[in-house]
């Protein structure tokens, strides 16, 4: 079991973060391809947190660009496989990071919903709903790496 990101947002109470939850499309990836960058993080943060990609694989590229990475990738089809993914979970330790519409209902329920505006946009609906907003996917990772960003970030 991982020991978990213990982190305190403003509004939020301590959280216990065991979990991050991950798009692949247009969040780790630019056009199929693993932004430079993130396996490096990704390896670095798996010491304190299970973590799982969700994604509808748009481009069939997602297993063999994070092969040998310290995750689970799980193909989905819908949002709902999504929000069903997180409500197996304690959600109020997870972290959930995305763009797409597809995630806006798994950062509604994480206990952190991050949007990242990356090299394929990032849907409004997803945006309305996040609790933080990072323009890529590193300053979104290293989030956790650095949690009083999250602290500063979500102040009053």
């Amino acid at each position: 079991m991982k020991k978990g990101l213990e982190i305190e947002p403003p509004g939020f109470g301590r959280l216990h973060i065991t979990d991050l939850l991950l798009d692949y499309t247009g969040t780790l990836s630019r056009d199929g391809t693993l932004i430079p960058g993130v396996a490096e993080r990704l390896t670095a943060l798996a010491g304190s947190v299970r973590i799982t990609v969700l994604t509808a694989d748009t481009f069939g590229t997602a297993a063999a660009q994070l092969q040998g990475l310290p995750l689970e990738v799980r193909i989905i089809q819908t949002s709902r496989d999504k929000e069903q993914f997180i409500l197996a979970l304690p959600a109020d330790r997870a972290m959930a990071i995305g763009n797409g519409r597809n995630d806006a209902a798994m950062a509604r329920l994480a206990a952190l919903g991050v949007a990242v505006i990356g090299p394929e946009g990032c849907a409004g609906e997803l945006i309305a709903v996040a609790d933080i907003v990072c323009r890529d996917i590193l300053e979104a990772l290293d989030l956790l790496a650095q949690p009083l960003r999250i602290k500063a970030t979500l102040r009053d």
